[in-house]
């Protein structure tokens, strides 16, 4: 591969990396206590598709797993407010989890 041949390659890497990470998504979250022992939490991502189907956990403190379901089409799920300290968790896979612990959950 000659100079020319090797410029024209790094120049298509390059484009590349940022064409993928112009594509990429980052997860959100949203929780709200609903002030009736219930909370809804609301995923999805920064691109604005939808989070409907993507895995989502409750956990104590402890990490047991007090729920364990998926955000429904709307990209939300709804539960009822357990007893002690826990976490929801919108997990869209490895290094796309979100957690929010339940004292940052107000009304």
């Amino acid at each position: 591969m000659n100079l020319k041949e090797r410029h024209k390659m790094k120049s298509f890497l390059i484009t590349l990396i940022f064409t993928i990470t112009a594509f990429a998504h980052t997860p959100i979250m949203s929780c709200m206590d609903e002030g009736d022992d219930t909370v809804t939490c609301e995923g999805g991502f920064s691109d604005g598709s939808s989070a409907g189907g993507v895995k989502f956990r409750v956990i104590s403190n402890e990490k047991k797993v007090i729920l364990d379901t998926k955000l429904n089409t709307e990209s939300e799920v709804n539960f009822k407010k357990p007893e002690g300290e826990y976490s929801a968790v919108f997990d869209a896979g490895p290094q796309h989890e979100v957690y929010i612990k339940s004292k940052d959950i107000f009304e």
